[in-house]
Formats: structure tokens, sequence, C-alpha cells
């Protein structure tokens, strides 16, 4: 199946709990759960020293707010992209969240993840 198939109910569905789950790793500072839906093209390029020096010295990776609002999708190939709009608990104003979903070996994966 491909998901841009899918509506975007159906897609906020599937994203929202990956997104929370990010959230949650991210601000816990635990990299194997921030990375345990990635797919495997993902995980290799996420290297690990990188994402531990982010999380040990970026303010707003280690403190999003558990709530965010999901602003829209973008559809493109086998993927798409699932926006949202977070917030810092430490830091003032709004942050772009990236989240690429598609699927790997029939299962749901995060082709990538930003804020921006």
């Amino acid at each position: 199946m491909n998901i841009i198939e899918k509506t975007d109910d159906e897609i906020v569905a599937l994203a929202r709990p990956l997104w929370r789950d990010l959230v949650k790793s991210s601000n816990e500072g635990k990299y194997g759960e921030f990375t345990r839906n990635f797919a495997s093209s993902f995980a290799r390029a996420m290297d690990q020293v990188t994402a531990g020096h982010q999380f040990a010295h970026s303010e707003l990776a280690r403190n999003l707010s558990e709530e965010s609002d999901f602003l829209g999708t973008i559809r493109r190939g086998e993927h798409v992209t699932v926006l949202f709009r977070q917030r810092s608990t430490k830091k003032p104003g709004e942050w772009l969240g990236r989240l690429v979903l598609g699927y790997e070996d029939g299962k749901l994966r995060i082709f990538g993840a930003s804020i921006f």
C-alpha cells in the first residue's frame, strides 16, 4: 500500500503517535527510543554521535511541548510529509515539525523528521 492513498485523517491518526514518541524520547535524550520507528536508510543516516550531541546541547530538543497542532500533509511519490506546529516548554515561539512517513517491508516507518 502507498501511504499517499490514505486520507489526511487516516494519516494524522498514524502520525500523531509517532510524533509523540519522537517528542518524548527527544525530551528524555533516549537515542534508541528516538530511532526505533525509523526506516533503515534514515536510521543509518542518523549518526548516534550527532544525535547525542543534539540531545545534550539543544535546549529546544530537550524541552518540546507534548502538545502540537496538525497543519497539513504533502504527498510525494511513496511518502507523505506531515507538518506540525510545535512549541517548547522553555523557549517562546513556534516551530515547524516535519515528519516524513512511508512503508518499508510492509511496516509504517519514519523516513525523515526535523524541527525548524
